[in-house]
């Protein structure tokens, strides 16, 4: 029996609707989703296995232009996504504005099938819609067009069809039991991260960072301590909020999601430490992985 594989690359703006489209298709919660822009910061991995086929799906962080040195990292791993694609999803909120850009360019360039995923149509018109898929015919010519709500779940039946139909012919690249190349430190850490979103205003947590620090499975119990990292002390005190309020708040909620995740009672620590401008630091962002 003949077997298909290859990467698909869902890739566009910050805040398009990436992760939720990436949750939708491999039926996972792999990425971070939050209504705050620019969650997702690493290339995740997702895989979708069937007895004849492997799909193998990237995230990447929304493409930005680069204020400083993390962000530039971040897009490091859309570029490097591009390059091993077999297929590339370019995901784009119906609302959204699209100037011309370096992504475009590499699009119109790019031999792998495109197809231009156009998200968020619950939140429009059918003439909002309509328009949209001129302009996109237009600026791109891809292969085809998709109006999709990621949310929903609609047209994600059909998105599959056109993945799996140009799927090349390919052994599996991963074990056919593997949901991701991410280990279940990487998904602790960004369920604690994502808790920091939800639950705190401005700056805050773009200057944060998640680092495990220990992860103990014991037969009854998996033991766990993190270090929020922030770049100032004033962001710090609010981390921690009046009395360890807030920090209480980001444990517990984060405990519950990683309780449900690892399938075991967990007992998490967490602890705040100021690193100033580690966003700007090349020896910090290589150790907290973000040295593609």
């Amino acid at each position: 029996m003949s077997h298909k594989a290859g990467f698909v690359s869902i890739v566009g703006k910050p805040n398009a609707g990436k992760s939720t489209l990436m949750n939708a298709l491999v039926g996972e919660k792999m990425s971070i989703v939050t209504p705050k822009a620019q969650t997702t910061r690493h290339r995740i991995i997702g895989i979708v296995n069937e007895p004849d086929f492997q799909i193998v799906f990237s995230d990447t962080p929304g493409v930005i232009k680069p204020a400083y040195t993390l962000q530039a990292s971040m897009m490091s791993f859309v570029q490097g996504s591009l390059i091993d694609a077999d297929i590339i999803l370019l995901v784009t909120d119906i609302h959204e504005k699209y100037d011309e850009s370096e992504i475009i360019e590499k699009l119109r360039k790019t031999e792998s099938p495109v197809a231009v995923l156009i998200n968020k149509i619950d939140k429009s018109t059918e003439a909002e819609v309509k328009a949209k898929v001129a302009y996109w015919e237009e600026t791109l010519k891809p292969q085809v067009i998709f109006a999709v709500s990621a949310l929903h779940g609609h047209n994600i039946g059909a998105v599959m069809g056109f993945i799996l139909d140009n799927l090349p012919e390919h052994p599996p690249y991963y074990e056919k039991d593997a949901l991701t190349d991410k280990n279940e430190r990487f998904f602790v850490s960004e369920i604690i991260r994502e808790k920091v979103f939800k639950l705190y205003e401005q700056e805050i947590p773009y200057s944060t960072e998640v680092v495990i620090t220990a992860f103990k499975e014991e037969p009854a119990i998996t033991r766990i301590s993190a270090e929020i990292i922030v770049e100032r002390d004033s962001q710090k005190n609010i981390i921690i909020g009046k009395g360890g309020s807030m920090i209480k708040k980001v444990g517990t909620y984060a405990r519950q999601d990683i309780e449900e995740f690892l399938q075991q009672k967990v007992f998490l620590e967490l602890f705040v430490k100021v690193i100033p401008d580690w966003r700007k630091k090349d020896n910090y962002l290589k150790r907290f992985g973000y040295d593609q």
